[in-house]
């Protein structure tokens, strides 16, 4: 393990992070954190991809920080969540494509979505104005047809973009054969969002070091299961549409709203718990270049669930085809910023978690 700290040279970020990891591989006494502790006891050495994997399993919840002996002051001046969050942001760059796109989103995130917003908002606006000789709700303003013509492109594209960098990050972190009770460990990890608990239930440090909270497992719970309800919602209504030949508008007790309008509630509320924790978090323990980009993300979220709340409320209105254009708007952008935004993580992470079942396994 090298510990020259005389060096003038700056270290690349996968370089720091192996300094940081191998202290505490010496250490090891936040054990019991999280995922990426068990998993770095076992290697004396790491590798690039050994990093990307430690990385992609850390939540950024900070305990370990705080818990730490050899933080600043001290020389050896370790920051892991800092150091892991620059790794983790760097695999999700470099495994994207266009690697250029989602650098550009990360550093100049809200600038991005907003003018993309703003533009798809003016696009669906002069589409609605052709107004559909026929069709109920939302289809008074645009054709069925030309809704699903629009985006399922818009949906299935960024979701290959995203096969392709998951199939490299496996290589590169040497993923095994996928069992199924891998993917069940995984989903239950990610289902509960065990790597926020802190290691002991109390949950984690993120926005105060001197405070154990929950706030944020339950912000992520809220807007995780929040957008998968959203996501039922639409493919019962596809289902009912197509199988069923029962068309939208849908009733509040049909399926599509009963997970929908939820759903839709629990993101607003998941959105605003992790924008007031991020603005009360210290930067400098996450990677602070990416900050703009991380905050237009939940916005972005939050502005998803509440321009369709605001759409669902409106039924019946003048007020509802202005407020359809924008909120197809903002659904559309969530689907073309999907690779390159932090819309990626939850990918990553998941991965990252049915990797290291694997991985323990083996151990075993």
């Amino acid at each position: 393990m090298s510990l020259d700290f005389a060096a003038t040279t700056p270290l690349t970020a996968t370089e720091e992070a192996r300094r940081q990891i191998e202290i505490c591989n010496a250490c090891r006494y936040c054990e019991g954190f999280c995922s990426v502790f068990p998993a770095m006891t076992r290697s004396k050495a790491f590798a690039d991809g050994d990093l990307t994997h430690l990385s992609n399993l850390c939540h950024n919840c900070r305990g370990c920080h705080y818990a730490c002996q050899y933080t600043a002051p001290h020389e050896f001046d370790l920051n892991i969540p800092a150091a892991l969050a620059e790794v983790r942001q760097d695999s999700w760059e470099r495994l994207a494509r266009p690697q250029a796109l989602a650098r550009m989103f990360h550093e100049r995130g809200v600038a991005m979505a907003g003018l993309l917003v703003v533009a798809l908002t003016l696009f669906f606006a002069l589409i609605a104005a052709t107004r559909p000789t026929g069709g109920e709700g939302f289809y008074a303003y645009m054709a069925h047809n030309m809704m699903i013509a629009i985006f399922i492109p818009a949906f299935v594209a960024p979701l290959a973009l995203i096969g392709l960098s998951l199939r490299d990050y496996w290589r590169e972190v040497g993923g095994g054969r996928v069992r199924l009770r891998h993917l069940a460990k995984a989903s239950d990890m990610a289902g509960r969002m065990k790597n926020l608990n802190g290691g002991h239930g109390d949950g984690c440090n993120f926005e105060d070091g001197d405070r154990f909270s929950q706030k944020r497992r339950i912000a992520h719970q809220l807007m995780m299961w929040g957008f998968l309800a959203c996501f039922a919602a639409t493919s019962s209504g596809t289902i009912l549409h197509y199988v069923f030949g029962w068309y939208a508008p849908y009733p509040l007790w049909a399926p599509p709203k009963l997970l929908g309008v939820p759903g839709g509630i629990a993101m607003v509320a998941g959105a605003i718990g992790l924008a007031a924790l991020k603005l009360r978090a210290d930067p400098d323990l996450g990677a602070r270049r990416v900050w703009g980009g991380e905050m237009a993300f939940i916005v972005l979220l939050g502005a998803v669930a509440a321009t369709g709340l605001a759409l669902y409320a409106a039924t019946g209105t003048g007020a509802v085809g202005p407020l359809l254009a924008v909120h197809l708007a903002t659904v559309m952008t969530l689907f073309l910023l999907m690779p390159f935004s932090k819309m990626i993580h939850g990918f990553f992470r998941f991965t990252a978690l049915v990797a290291e079942a694997g991985k323990l396994e083996k151990t075993r």
